[in-house]
């Protein structure tokens, strides 16, 4: 999906993330320690950033509740092409995911929604969004 030219401000890539999510949050852990140039940032799908963008997409409301987003210089991209997209900004032996991509996003995303939908009673929840810490702070947009 084109990214809106009322978005062109901000960095990209751009992950979000559900930062109340113990699964999300895992996820940018991970991201945080295999991307040592720091390529990647991060804004909680809660923040009012999120909600922004959001807006400009045209996407509805409750579109966070059961997907990640990225923004990157090819566009927008939703559920398991946003975590895919992710991994390719990625050191060391995790670019060996890289392939998934190859398949069609029609079979990538129901698994993807079965986790979405279940990832609290799995994984947990965050009575508070992910703080990070001091050293990779400045990778994170609008906390």
């Amino acid at each position: 999906m084109k990214v809106p030219a009322s978005l062109g401000d901000l960095p990209r890539p751009l992950y979000f993330f559900d930062g109340h999510c113990v699964l999300c949050s895992a996820f940018v852990a991970f991201c945080l320690a295999r991307d040592p140039e720091g390529r990647l940032r991060f804004a909680s799908t809660q923040s009012a950033l999120g909600r922004r963008v959001l807006a400009a997409l045209g996407l509805p409301d409750g579109t966070f509740d059961r997907t990640v987003l990225l923004l990157d210089a090819d566009g927008a991209h939703l559920r398991s092409a946003a975590v895919l997209r992710a991994l390719a900004y990625l050191k060391g032996p995790v670019r060996w995911l890289r392939p998934l991509g190859a398949i069609p996003a029609a079979l990538r995303d129901p698994v993807y929604s079965i986790v979405a939908r279940n990832r609290y009673r799995w994984f947990g929840r965050r009575t508070a969004c992910l703080v990070p810490a001091e050293s990779t702070r400045g990778r994170f947009i609008d906390l």
